[in-house]
C-alpha cells in the first residue's frame, strides 16, 4: 500500500502529526497498534480542554478523530523498514511504502532479561540482525524472542549463520513458524564469555554455545527499527533529531517520547505538528 506520509504510532505524536498532514492535503496513513503507554494512565488532568480523561479514552478519540479526517489507519505490528529513495514498511500482514516516515511510536525499548546483557553490548549481544548479522557469517547465533518480530529476524540471520536458535527465556511461544529454529525454552541465567559472547548458561545448569544474540522480544520498538535505518541514537537511548525533527536520514523524522524533552502528551502533540510541518515541505520539494 502506497501514500505519500506513512506515521508509525497511533498515540498523542502520531495522530497530532496525521492531523497536520492531511489538513494540508497529504495523503496520510497511521499503522499503530493498540498496546500504547497513553493506555496505563489511569487519569490525565492537565491536557487542554481535557479534564479528567484517561489515557485509553484520550487514545481512542485522537484515533477516531483521524479517521473522521480521512487518515487511513491500519492497526498491524511493523517488524521492519527499509529505506532506499523512499520507505518500505513491512507489517506482519502487509506491506507499505511512502517517501516520508514519521517514527512516533514512544520510548518502548526491548531490554533482555538476562542480568549481565549489558556487559556483553557490542560484544556479541545485538538489537538488530539487518545491522550485525554480517559479522556473523557462519557462526552460531540465536534469536531471543518468541512472537512475529524474533521470526523475522531469525529469517534474515538464516541465510548468514551456520545455525540459528531460538530463546525464549520461559515465555510461551507466540509464532508458531519459529518452531522451524532450535527452541530452548529454558530461562536465562546469564551470558558468559571473556572478551566476547561465547554463550548461554540457563538456570537449570545447561548452556549453549553461541558467538551472538539477537534480542527481539515482544514487537519491535521505534529504536530497534532506527537503529535497522542507521539513524543515530543518543547515549540514553534518543532518537536524535534536528530542530525540524528530521533525523540523519532525509525524509524521516521522530517524535514524542522517543525524543529529547518532557514525557507528556502535550510535548507529544507539538512535536507530532512540527514533523508533520517538515514531512509537508519535505514532500513539496520532492
Amino acid at each position: 500500500m502506497k501514500h505519500e506520509l506513512l506515521i508509525i504510532g497511533g498515540g498523542p505524536a502520531g495522530i497530532s502529526a496525521s492531523l497536520y498532514a492531511k489538513r494540508a492535503n497529504i495523503d496520510t496513513a497511521v499503522i499503530y497498534l493498540k498496546d500504547t503507554a497513553l493506555k496505563t494512565a489511569h487519569m490525565i488532568d492537565n491536557y487542554y480542554g481535557t479534564p479528567h480523561i484517561t489515557g485509553e479514552e484520550l487514545f481512542l478519540k485522537g484515533l477516531d478523530q483521524a479517521k473522521e479526517m480521512g487518515v487511513k489507519l491500519y492497526e498491524e505490528e511493523v517488524l521492519d523498514i527499509i529505506w532506499d529513495d523512499g520507505f518500505k514498511v513491512l507489517g506482519a500482514q502487509n506491506e507499505y511504502s511512502s517517501k516520508a516516515l514519521i517514527l512516533a511510536t514512544g520510548a518502548k525499548r526491548n531490554i533482555p532479561g538476562i542480568k549481565n546483557y549489558k556487559e556483553y553490548e557490542a560484544r556479541g549481544l545485538s538489537y538488530c540482525a539487518t545491522c550485525d548479522g554480517f559479522f556473523y557469517r557462519q557462526k552460531k547465533v540465536a534469536v531471543l524472542g518468541e512472537s512475529s518480530y524474533a521470526l523475522h529476524e531469525a529469517e534474515y540471520l538464516a541465510n548468514i549463520a551456520s545455525e540459528v536458535y531460538i530463546l525464549t527465556n520461559d515465555r510461551p511461544l507466540k509464532e508458531a513458524r519459529l518452531s522451524s529454529f532450535k527452541i530452548y525454552d529454558q530461562k536465562i541465567d546469564h551470558l558468559f564469555g571473556e572478551d566476547k559472547l561465547e554463550g548461554v548458561s540457563f538456570t537449570d545448569g545447561t548452556s549453549l554455545q553461541i558467538s551472538g544474540i539477537f534480542v527481539a522480544e515482544g514487537i519491535a520498538g521505534s529504536l530497534d527499527l532506527a537503529r535497522k535505518l542507521g539513524v543515530i541514537v543518543t547515549s540514553d537511548n534518543q532518537i536524535e533529531v534536528d530542530d525540524d525533527m528530521q533525523t540523519n536520514i532525509p525524509g524521516l523524522y521522530a517524535a514524542g517520547d522517543l525524543v529529547k524533552g518532557m514525557k507528556q502528551v502535550a510535548k507529544a502533540v507539538y512535536d507530532g505538528a512540527k514533523a508533520a510541518n517538515s514531512a509537508i515541505a519535505f514532500r513539496k520539494r520532492k
